[in-house]
C-alpha cells in the first residue's frame, strides 16, 4: 500500500493535467457553446460540419504540407549541419551560433521575418540592389509564397534543435565499425550512409517524432505573420482551431478540430514508430 503512496501525486498530476481537460474537451466538442451562454448539446455535429466545410479540406492540406517541408527542411538541414561541426574545429562556436535562433520565441521570430519580408523590407531590398526588382513581392499576401517564406522562417527556428540532438548522436558513435569500415576501403559518402546514418537511427527517431508533432502544432508564428490569410488560404488545423475558438467564440467547434488534430498526430507518430520498430526486428 505504502508503494502506491508514491505513485499518488504523478498519478494526481496525470488526471488534473491530462485527463481532466482531454475529458472535458471531449465534451466541449459536442455542444454549442460561446463560452458566455449555457453549452448546447449537439452530438457529433461539430465533427460532421468539420468534414463537410471547404476550410478544413484548406487546413488540413496546409498542414500536411508543413508536416513534409518540416521533415524535409529542418530536420535534412539540423543532420546536414551537425554532421559537418562535427569534422571541423570550433565546435562550441557553430553550435551556438546555429543552437542561436532556438532562443528566440516563435512569435519573436515570426515578427522579424514579418518585417524582412514587408513589402518595403530587407529581402525585396536585397533584390532590388541586385537587379532583380520584378522578382520583388508582397510575399505574406502572396499564395503559394506566403507558406514557403513561413516554412523557410520556421526553419531558420527550428533546425538548430535538430542539430544539437544529432551532434549528440554522432558525438557517442562507436569508432570501431567506421575504423574497420574504413581499412575496408569505405569512401566519406558510403560511410556515412552505412554506418554512421544507420547507428543515428534511435536519434532519428526522437528528432522526426518531435518534428511530426511540432509541425501539426505550429500556430504562433502563421498567426503572427498571416494569421492564416489572405482569405484563410495559409491556415493550418492549428490555426483554425484559434480561430473558430478564441476569435469567432465557436468554442465547441474549436474542440471538435483540437481532438481531430490530437487523433491525427497520435496516428502519424504510432505508424512513423511501428514502422521503425519492425525495421529493428
Amino acid at each position: 500500500m505504502e508503494a502506491y503512496l508514491y505513485l499518488l501525486p504523478a498519478l494526481l498530476f496525470v488526471g488534473i493535467f491530462l485527463l481532466y481537460p482531454a475529458g472535458y474537451t471531449l465534451y466541449i466538442s459536442l455542444t454549442k457553446w460561446d463560452g458566455l451562454t449555457s453549452p448546447i448539446f449537439v452530438g457529433i455535429q461539430n465533427y460532421i460540419q468539420i468534414v463537410t466545410e471547404p476550410i478544413f479540406k484548406t487546413s488540413g492540406l496546409n498542414t500536411l504540407i508543413w508536416v513534409a517541408a518540416t521533415l524535409l527542411l529542418p530536420v535534412s538541414l539540423g543532420l546536414a549541419l551537425a554532421v559537418l561541426i562535427n569534422r571541423i574545429p570550433l565546435q562550441g562556436f557553430f553550435k551556438s551560433a546555429f543552437y542561436l535562433p532556438y532562443a528566440v520565441s516563435a512569435t519573436s521570430a515570426g515578427v522579424i521575418w514579418g518585417y524582412m519580408l514587408s513589402p518595403n523590407g530587407v529581402i525585396n531590398a536585397i533584390l532590388e540592389n541586385i537587379g532583380l526588382e520584378n522578382a520583388a513581392l508582397s510575399w505574406l499576401i502572396t499564395p503559394p509564397w506566403h507558406t514557403v517564406m513561413m516554412i523557410i522562417a520556421y526553419t531558420w527556428l527550428s533546425a538548430g534543435t535538430y542539430m544539437i540532438l544529432f551532434l549528440v548522436g554522432l558525438q557517442n558513435i562507436p569508432h570501431d565499425p567506421i575504423e574497420a569500415a574504413k581499412l575496408d576501403g569505405a569512401n566519406g559518402r558510403q560511410l556515412f550512409w552505412h554506418i554512421t546514418f544507420p547507428l543515428l537511427r534511435p536519434v532519428t527517431t526522437v528528432v522526426v517524432t518531435i518534428a511530426i508533432v511540432n509541425s501539426f502544432k505550429v500556430f504562433d508564428m502563421i498567426w503572427v505573420m498571416t494569421q492564416g490569410g489572405p482569405y484563410r488560404s495559409s491556415e493550418t488545423l492549428a490555426v483554425t482551431m484559434y480561430r473558430e475558438s478564441f476569435v469567432l467564440f465557436n468554442l465547441g467547434y474549436g474542440a471538435a478540430i483540437a481532438n481531430m488534430l490530437s487523433i491525427v498526430i497520435i496516428i502519424f507518430s504510432i505508424v512513423y514508430l511501428r514502422s521503425i520498430f519492425r525495421q529493428e526486428n
